[in-house]
């Protein structure tokens, strides 16, 4: 199954993206906890892109999703500015709230969910792309 997305990037469509992941997520039988995950997932991506891809201007964001082989794969590609999320360092969960750095949590949830997170800059293109096994 494939299908595909394009909305403006800002926070009110969230609730767009997350209902167009759920509902492909639901026609290909997807387990709840991998659901959850899913979706956590798609928001954190989302968001981001909506908070700090296009500083104050507003640009698109594209949702591509598919399913193949009992793995799930969502990819998100928007046109800010150039920024890869797995570049950072992980933060240190070591430590408490108050001694960490702010920002990267997401991310490391991100990336400790799914089975599968790749970046790349293309055509002047961010491309984040998640991929999470449901069977």
């Amino acid at each position: 199954m494939k299908a595909f997305l394009e909305v403006s990037a800002s926070k009110e469509n969230l609730d767009q993206v997350i209902g167009f992941i759920s509902e492909c997520l639901e026609a290909v039988q997807c387990p709840f906890k991998q659901k959850m995950q899913l979706e956590v997932a798609a928001e954190e991506i989302f968001v981001n892109i909506a908070s700090y891809a296009y500083d104050s201007a507003t640009g698109r964001a594209e949702i591509e999703f598919s399913c193949e082989d009992d793995a799930v794969s969502i990819t998100f590609a928007d046109r800010g500015a150039a920024f890869d999320p797995l570049g950072k360092e992980d933060p240190d969960i070591s430590l408490s709230a108050e001694e960490r750095k702010i920002g990267g949590l997401g991310i490391f949830m991100v990336k400790k969910t799914m089975d599968n997170v790749t970046y790349r800059r293309e055509n002047d293109r961010n491309i984040l792309t998640i991929i999470k096994k449901i069977k």
